[in-house]
Formats: structure tokens, sequence, C-alpha cells
């Protein structure tokens, strides 16, 4: 599947096609209940305290600014599954040689069904200005019940209105605002719930 990646390996194929112009769909929906663990802009390196805690989750959702194929690598949730999308600085120069094909297979928008909604992501930094970005970002997935972005590195969860627009700052080391951390989503048919995990700066 087009920008997901299984730990242990670098078997990425092409998923359903959403109405997002050729937008890839990963269907999970079918689970009474999902633990998802979201993180992004880690720019070539994951806090190891967020990657133990990504094993404890049953998927992981990237937004973005990844910088490096062992960034997936580390992520281990229980399932294997890891949903990427590409930040603006995931660019060929700034990946290893041997590590473009990874880079390739991340696309700029996912949709993901999970139970009890679709969560949409995308790195963030075609959005507009920060004044205007959760207004856009609403409109442009009105359909879903969340919207990942990423790339400002400031933690949000805005369920000011739907869809929630949610970014979970940096898990890296790069502007980690407050400490590096990562949000938490439980997702079942009837409700989900987010929890924010921060970690103190080292």
């Amino acid at each position: 599947m087009r920008g997901a990646y299984r730990s242990g390996s670098v078997a990425i194929g092409h998923g359903a096609q959403g109405v997002n112009q050729g937008t890839p769909v990963f269907g999970l929906a079918s689970e009474a209940r999902l633990k998802v663990a979201i993180v992004s802009d880690t720019h070539g390196f994951l806090d190891p305290r967020i990657a133990a805690a990504v094993a404890e989750h049953d998927c992981a959702v990237h937004a973005g600014d990844v910088g490096g194929a062992g960034v997936l690598a580390s992520l281990r949730p229980g399932r294997g599954l890891i949903c990427a999308v590409r930040g603006n600085n995931d660019v060929a120069d700034k990946w290893a040689a041997n590590e473009h094909a990874v880079l390739n297979a991340l696309v700029e928008t996912l949709l993901l069904t999970l139970p009890g909604g679709l969560l949409a992501v995308v790195h963030g930094d075609r959005a507009g200005r920060p004044a205007d970005r959760h207004r856009k970002l609403r409109a442009r997935f009105a359909g879903a019940k969340a919207v990942v972005f990423g790339h400002s590195h400031h933690r949000c969860v805005d369920k000011s209105a739907r869809p929630w627009i949610l970014n979970p700052g940096a898990a890296g080391k790069s502007r980690a605002y407050g400490g590096p951390g990562f949000l938490s989503l439980a997702a079942s048919r009837r409700r989900w719930i987010l929890r924010a995990v921060i970690f103190p700066p080292r």
C-alpha cells in the first residue's frame, strides 16, 4: 500500500483510492476498537521513549517530516502497520540514497477509515497561513471525524468544530516545544478518546 509501511519490511504497494483525487484509503473500520499512535516531525530522530510507547498501540500514523526510513523502522506498533505522509523536508537530498524507495512511496495525503469515523492525514505545509489553517483543513476534509497535520511542531487538539484538528507536536529533537510527544487515539465505533503524551526535554 502506497503510504503504508510494515515494520520489518519496506514492501509498499498501492492501496484503494479515495475521492480526494487518488488519495490512498486504508480501511480499518471493521475493528471494534483500535489504538492509534499519532506522531510527526521527527526529522530523522524518534525519541526512544515515544518508540516504546508506540509499541503499546495497534498502529501508528506519521504526519510528515519523517527524515529517514530508520524512523519508520523504529515505529513498532503491535499490529505492525504504519501510515505516513510526506513532509516538505522529506526530499531526496535529506534522505540516504539507499532509502529513496521508502521516500518515494510516501504520499501527501492519507485517509484512514477507523472504527467510528474517518481520519485524514496531511503534513500541513500547504494549508495556508496558521490563522487560516484550521478553517481550510476543515473545509477540505469536511467528511472526516478528525484531521491530523504536522509542520508547525506545536501540539494542538482543536475540538471546537468538526472535524477535529490535531497536531501531535514534534516526536524528535527538532523544535520539540515543551518536550517530545505524540497523541494517543483510542477509536471505537461509539467514540474517540484522545490523550496527549509528552516527555520531559533531554
